[in-house]
């Protein structure tokens, strides 16, 4: 679901916007100045909220993105395989999410965690 559509030059760090159907956040902006003819430049730093990749382009001040809504819940792991099985701890959903490697070291059974819903995709982020 889209929140919002920015210009690139009002992303700020943090800002959470859509390159190619994947979320991202924004970890660092440069805006250079407008030149005589010219428009503004903004060069973006950004890293991947699923995948964790970093993505650095140069794009025109003028140019929209699309700004995804974070649903960030609180689950409870039931069992650690592939992908986590987490009960939603608010409408007792169980539901099978992606972790990263680092955050499944950290888990065990029975422990809660803070999972986020971007683009009807799901990651665990941290344990609680």
């Amino acid at each position: 679901m889209i929140l919002k559509i920015i210009n690139a030059t009002e992303a700020r760090v943090g800002t959470n916007i859509l390159l190619e159907k994947e979320p991202y956040t924004v970890k660092k902006i440069d805006i250079s100045k407008t030149g005589k003819h010219g428009h503004a430049k903004a060069r973006i730093e950004a890293v991947g909220i699923m995948s964790g990749q970093k993505k650095v382009f140069v794009t025109p001040g003028h140019d929209r993105y699309e700004v995804p809504l974070v649903d960030k819940r609180k689950g409870q792991v039931l069992s650690i395989g592939d992908k986590v099985s987490v009960m939603d701890l608010e409408n007792f959903e169980t539901l099978e999410i992606a972790c990263p490697e680092d955050v499944k070291k950290e888990l065990e059974e029975n422990c809660n965690v803070e999972y986020w819903n971007v683009s009807e995709k799901k990651i665990i982020r941290r344990k609680l």
